[in-house]
């Protein structure tokens, strides 16, 4: 088993995609153990012939759908009326339309993308330092996984056998926490460097415009949410009906959504499914030579004779995954931790629920740090500048972030009071 773990950790040294990681890894310990290779097809077809994981694509889709729909320009205008009058208003209203838009594509490249194209050129021509610019909008669209609906939240569910809907319920605190940590440090440096705000007031007429724009956008998380808490309708349900309300946006409310852009959106969901799907498929493989060899058990030992105290194995834990979302694509990181490492959380009482929270969070924030933050990339090509360049100025935000996981490491009332307090958890 060593010995493929060796392979798999070259193989992501030298470039490869982790899916092919993976499946390489997993092909060379078959091959030492001498296991027949028709496992390879068994456990690639096991690990994604799970019916819940069709709320994935539709999920996927729905944000692309509502992001050509031209919500994002109505985001931005509702958030405008909260943070725009405040010293640094743009890079504020970057961080609060992030929140806003989490709440309707649940993926942070996406939130990177679509606000960043808007919002970047518009910072720096009012006068903000482009790498800020590009910094804060990064940063800030860490929250889009964490705010529900969340696409890592309903892998987590299946890989945990939690609720989606306790798991939705425990990023609402730590993502609106997250997003009040980097207004703080938005705030701070819009101070030190005499960021601009806007000066003009919005007349009544406006404000009730802006308002109303929002709605028709702000209402699909609250029909997804809605749905799921009151068993209306599942996860997967919730996601198909999540598609039907954006096309209805698209083509009859908004009516700038033409049958070109629905074929680039299936195109783009096909592309982005493919990509996650083949991930999940691989990385089962390699989860199943690990039961085989049982290192789960290994691991699970390992931890409790070196350490009792759960907070000291959660600073461990955090310091792993931050560690390995550097350089590991998120969602494969959390297929191959979380079977190894839940059983030893729950073993030290902590709720399994809290321990999504703190996963998803720990993965998300590798999504902003070198070399493999993709969310660093976007931005990059967006502000046209460096890795390097962008990676100095996010340090601030990313520090923030950090803190932030870390009290929802060690406050279980963040995870927990929402899911307890509607009855999905004990």
């Amino acid at each position: 088993m060593l010995t493929g773990i060796i392979i798999f950790l070259i193989c992501l040294a030298i470039g490869i995609p982790i899916a092919f990681s993976l499946g390489i890894a997993s092909f060379s310990i078959l091959y030492i153990k001498n296991i027949p290779f028709m496992v390879i097809a068994q456990r690639m077809f096991t690990g994604i012939d799970v019916f819940p994981f069709m709320a994935i694509p539709f999920f996927i889709l729905a944000g692309e759908l509502m992001n050509r729909s031209g919500i994002t320009s109505k985001l931005v205008k509702f958030s405008d009326l909260f943070v725009g009058h405040i010293k640094g208003g743009l890079s504020h209203i970057n961080i609060v339309a992030s929140m806003f838009f989490a709440g309707i594509t649940g993926s942070a490249v996406a939130d990177t993308s679509a606000i960043g194209s808007m919002l970047i050129p518009a910072m720096i021509k009012k006068g903000y330092d482009i790498d800020y610019s590009a910094a804060v909008t990064a940063s800030s669209s860490v929250i889009g996984p964490i705010i529900p609906p969340s696409i890592p939240m309903v892998i987590y569910a299946l890989l945990s056998g939690q609720s989606v809907a306790a798991l939705f319920l425990a990023g609402m605190l730590p993502g609106i926490l997250l997003g009040l940590s980097l207004l703080v440090v938005s705030y701070i440096y819009s101070a030190q460097r005499n960021y601009p705000k806007r000066e003009e007031k919005i007349s009544f007429r406006d404000f009730i415009k802006s308002c109303i724009s929002a709605i028709i956008p702000l209402l699909m998380p609250v029909i997804i949410l809605g749905g799921i808490l009151t068993g209306v309708f599942t996860a997967t349900e919730a996601s198909c009906i999540a598609v039907v309300y954006s096309l209805i946006i698209g083509f009859l409310v908004y009516r700038n959504l033409t049958l070109k852009e629905l074929a680039n959106c299936f195109l783009e969901t096909a592309k982005t499914t493919g990509v996650v799907f083949l991930v999940i498929a691989c990385a089962n493989i390699f989860n199943w030579l690990l039961s085989v060899e049982q290192v789960p058990q290994l691991m699970a030992n390992i931890f409790k004779e070196y350490i009792s105290n759960p907070r000291v194995f959660l600073l461990v834990l955090n310091l792993m995954l931050l560690f390995l979302g550097t350089f590991m694509e998120g969602t494969a990181a959390m297929i191959i931790t979380v079977p190894l490492f839940l059983p030893i959380a729950v073993s030290y009482g902590i709720h399994p629920v809290m321990f999504g929270a703190i996963v998803v969070l720990n993965l998300m924030i590798g999504l902003i740090t070198p070399p493999v933050g993709l969310c660093l990339y976007v931005a990059c090509g967006i502000a046209k500048i460096s890795l390097e360049t962008i990676s100095k100025a996010i340090v601030p935000f990313l520090i923030a972030e950090i803190i932030t996981l870390f009290m929802i490491t060690y406050i279980p009332f963040l995870t927990l009071w929402l899911p307890r307090l509607l009855g999905y958890i004990r």
